[in-house]
């Protein structure tokens, strides 16, 4: 396969969420948008490790890198949107008011 196919596949990935991350109002949906973001740079990573030398595994393990990172950024991210919802009855990104004086 072409590394077009694959760039333009994380490039829309990639830009799905970044519009869902803009345009949502759920913390939960937020979080999913993020990951889908992370899934396209995964993605990116590895159609360049596979084009540029198909015989070393460094998109590989960096891959396996940002997978743990986004694991550990959705543990601590679902930990945040449940303590809120205890507190405020609600997952609304709008109504999120904790910083305020």
């Amino acid at each position: 396969m072409h590394l077009q196919f694959f760039l333009l596949l994380a490039a829309a990935l990639f830009c799905i969420g970044v519009y869902g991350l803009i345009n949502s109002r759920s913390a939960v949906r937020v979080l999913m948008c993020i990951e889908l973001m992370l899934n396209a740079v995964n993605l990116n990573l590895m159609a360049f490790s596979n084009f540029l030398d198909p015989q070393e595994i460094r998109g590989q393990v960096f891959t396996v890198f940002v997978i743990t990172i986004a694991a550990a950024e959705a543990a601590v991210g679902l930990a945040i949107v449940l303590s809120i919802y205890r507190n405020r009855d609600t997952v609304d990104m709008e109504r999120f008011n904790l910083l305020k004086w």
